[in-house]
């Protein structure tokens, strides 16, 4: 019962495969091995359109390195206030864009639209210490488990193309967004607007795989040398990309988070149908659940062996003195087994 996070997940048999094979033969070093190339076209298959990738190992190489690609002087980044760039990445956007980051409030996650204008017309372009917007930046899915949909990310771009500002997205769950909604990878991306992409794959069965994406090859006509400096040009770059080539093969990557999404819909299902006093904090989409469940059922759930984290609750949440908020989230390799087992063991201790 690994409701704690995505990031716990082991890696897809087919991954693992891949990556054994690769193992067992020689290939060109720093991006020039024919794996690399294969993938590259698979993804600009993927997308519909030629495509510039370079692959990372981490969520956050590729959300600062992505970032990075915009610097300007005095630059700042636009962002939701519960962004992972800003929460849960260390400070690596503002240190490799040698910038800063100012957030934006939103319900649900996203952004307010009337409040990123207001935002961004804060700063006069005349007032040299106020700095200078660089890049708009939204996560897809969103940190509070839900997502944008197409329209409103065609919104965001517009605004942020009005001011002549690119637009990042940090897809860490891109594919659990794309399952979900039934769109094209294209729609979701660069017909609606947005610049540069940070796809994630490691939380969806790969080991460690992430790539950026940039959408006009031009705009990554200098990134290579970011992408060196940064450190993440690996040597053995085939490793990344034998995980990519397993995982986009006939739609696996979008399979494995379709599951995922419905393991979730299994426990948010299980949550409203229960009579435990738990319930849900807010309707996400995806794989993430957030919980308002009592102390006692917790502490159960627990010492049955189950994994998840508290969350912490804004003011808005009704929360009574015995109660608690949680994260369950869940991963490709999730049972239903496993999902009933927790609502089960919840049920027994109400």
């Amino acid at each position: 019962m690994i409701f704690s996070s995505d990031n716990w997940s082991g890696a897809h048999p087919a991954v693992a495969e891949a990556l054994a094979r690769e193992a067992g033969v020689a290939g060109a070093a720093y991006g020039n091995s024919e794996v690399d190339g294969r993938v590259a076209r698979h993804f600009a298959e993927i997308f519909e359109r030629e495509v510039s990738v370079f692959f990372v190992g981490t969520g956050t190489a590729a959300n600062a390195l992505a970032l990075a690609a915009f610097a300007r002087p005095g630059g700042v980044i636009l962002c939701h206030d519960d962004a992972h760039i800003r929460v849960d990445e260390c400070g690596a956007p503002e240190f490799f864009a040698t910038a800063r980051l100012s957030t934006v409030p939103g319900a649900a996650g996203r952004m307010d639209l009337a409040a990123l204008a207001a935002a961004l017309d804060a700063f006069d372009p005349a007032f040299v210490h106020g700095g200078q917007p660089m890049a708009v930046s939204i996560s897809q899915a969103t940190e509070a488990g839900t997502f944008y949909r197409l329209e409103e990310i065609a919104a965001v771009a517009a605004l942020a193309h009005g001011r002549g500002l690119p637009l990042h997205m940090d897809g860490a769950r891109f594919a659990n967004a794309a399952a979900a909604l039934g769109a094209s990878p294209a729609d979701m991306t660069w017909r609606a607007g947005v610049d540069v992409l940070s796809f994630g794959a490691t939380k969806n069965g790969c080991w460690c795989a992430e790539a950026i994406l940039f959408f006009d090859p031009q705009k990554a006509a200098e990134f290579a040398f970011v992408h060196k400096r940064g450190g993440q040009l690996f040597s053995k770059t085939r490793f990344i990309a034998a995980q990519f080539e397993a995982y986009l093969k006939d739609g696996l990557w979008l399979r494995l988070a379709a599951h995922s999404n419905a393991m979730a819909d299994r426990l948010r299902d299980g949550l409203k149908a229960s009579a435990t006093g738990a319930r849900l904090a807010w309707p996400t989409q995806g794989n993430e659940v957030f919980a308002i469940v009592p102390d006692a059922l917790i502490a159960a759930a627990r010492a049955a062996g189950a994994q998840f984290y508290d969350w912490p609750a804004d003011s808005a949440a009704d929360l009574s003195s015995d109660e608690t908020m949680i994260r369950l989230v869940t991963s490709w390799n999730t049972t239903d087994e496993e999902v009933d087992s927790l609502l089960r063991i919840v049920g027994a201790a109400a």
